[in-house]
């Protein structure tokens, strides 16, 4: 099998080692993509933590573009030299979430285990996400692929893998925003300014802002929020309602997996309301809530994976955006960093203050 460079996690919470793999050749209805770029999403930092446990050895990586090089012999509308974005949505398209209309809890299992990627000396390394993109050249499912214009920057492109389509789709599907109404926004990191932009483009009214720093608030009125509070006010959801005129808003997206924010996530809800449920607490974390208040106000609180996109539908939409200059994409990027500079780059997002890092491999 032919070798590729990839950053490989052996030991949860150590850094990446960047060493050689084997990659298969595609399959089926696979696809050979050589990357141009993947970002560093906190998914990736949690899992490599042991956050979420799972199999080791593994390569993580989820949100990237480059072009087509292989594919097996039941792909169709898709060619060698194609750029495509690829994401980590493998969707079978006949279960019963797939056939609903919703392919990102698509109820097929992936055994990432069993994927293309071998070690050096054949033994098993984890596929990790279906995706394993901190790697020159991932094999995926032609479903998790959408191809793009070659003109679409592979640095901006790759951003709209996971938290563009997470952010945006949290707003626009999960909580289904109607131009004039009101959204807090619960973190304004990468994720978070994407919901933010999701509900500048929805037409909301007012788009608050709520972080523990004002550094990051500034860049979230750069991004579309109208008003910005800072968490650590004593009940800042009392000056969000000040700012909106009334008692609530009518949707809050939580971007981050603080337990903290979804505790306090309800308070910011007008009647009928609902929370939006996006960051990613690590397993056994718990948060709660009082029943009653949800019951009594008709409010709701959803759960939002990947914001319940249709990467065919949704990613086209998004890219001709950004080529309107409605979505900002390049202003998202804090960093370029080599595949040798992973480890670098994961700190540098672990400090909060980057918005996307982003490794670039050098064709």
């Amino acid at each position: 099998m032919p070798l590729i460079k990839a950053a490989v996690c052996h030991e949860f919470g150590a850094p990446l080692i960047v060493e050689d793999v084997e990659l298969r050749a595609p399959e089926g209805r696979e696809v050979e993509v050589t990357l141009d770029a993947v970002a560093i999403c906190h998914s990736d930092i949690s899992f490599a933590g042991g956050g979420w446990g799972g199999s080791l050895p593994a390569v993580y990586g989820h949100e990237a573009a480059g072009r087509i090089s292989a594919t097996g012999d039941q792909v169709t509308g898709l060619a060698a030299g194609d750029s495509v974005i690829v994401t980590l949505i493998r969707a079978c398209g006949s279960c019963p979430s797939c056939a609903s209309g919703r392919p990102v809890i698509c109820e097929t299992p992936y055994d990432g285990d069993k994927g293309p990627l071998k070690t050096k000396d054949g033994g098993k390394l984890h596929q990790a996400m279906a995706s394993g993109a901190f790697a020159e050249k991932v094999v995926v499912d032609q479903a998790q692929v959408v191809k793009i214009s070659p003109d679409i920057p592979k640095d901006a492109a790759c951003l709209i893998a996971c938290g563009v389509i997470t952010g945006v789709g949290a707003v626009v599907n999960a909580a289904a925003l109607r131009p004039g109404q009101d959204v807090v926004v619960i973190g304004a990191g990468g994720v978070g300014l994407n919901a933010i932009q999701g509900a500048r483009i929805a037409g909301a009214r007012r788009i608050v802002a709520v972080d523990m720093s004002e550094e990051k608030l500034e860049i979230a009125r750069e991004f579309g929020a109208t008003d910005g509070v800072l968490a650590t006010d004593d009940k800042p959801w009392r000056k969000v309602a000040g700012l909106v005129g009334r008692a609530g808003v009518d949707a809050v997206i939580v971007t981050v997996g603080a337990i903290p924010a979804y505790d306090d996530a309800p308070k910011y809800l007008a009647a009928g309301g609902r929370v939006v449920m996006v960051g990613m607490p690590h397993s056994g974390d718990v948060s709660t809530y009082e029943p009653v208040m949800l019951a009594a106000m008709g409010q709701g609180m959803v759960g939002s994976k990947m914001g319940d996109v249709v990467i065919q539908r949704d990613i086209p939409w998004m890219v001709d955006l950004y080529t309107q200059g409605r979505l900002k994409l390049d202003e998202l990027i804090s960093g370029r960093w080599s595949l040798a500079q992973i480890n670098e780059a994961i700190d540098d997002t672990k400090t909060g203050a980057a918005r996307r890092n982003v490794i670039l491999f050098d064709r």
